[in-house]
């Protein structure tokens, strides 16, 4: 998957976050940390940092699924995406 595709992923998962103004600023840190992991996944990194970056993206995904649907189903769009970019 081209990186210009995960961009506009995180793109998304920026403009869910600065429309909702419900998230609680433990999950906006939570995201945070994952957004800069993933921006760093897009460099040359090593192999294992994907797994782990899909996990919390996951468990993200899980916790914003009743309050924030759009950003969830964002959220596995990513894991999605960095899955099938190998990343």
């Amino acid at each position: 998957m081209p990186q210009e595709t995960l961009r506009e992923l995180l793109a998304r998962v920026h403009e869910h976050l600065s429309v909702s103004g419900s998230v609680d600023q433990e999950s906006r840190q939570l995201l945070g940390t994952v957004m800069r992991d993933i921006e760093r996944a897009l460099q040359p990194a090593p192999a294992g940092a994907a797994a782990a970056q899909a996990q919390r993206l996951e468990l993200l995904a899980v916790r914003f699924e009743a309050g924030h649907p759009g950003l969830a189903e964002t959220l596995r769009e990513l894991i999605d995406a960095l899955v099938k970019a190998g990343i």
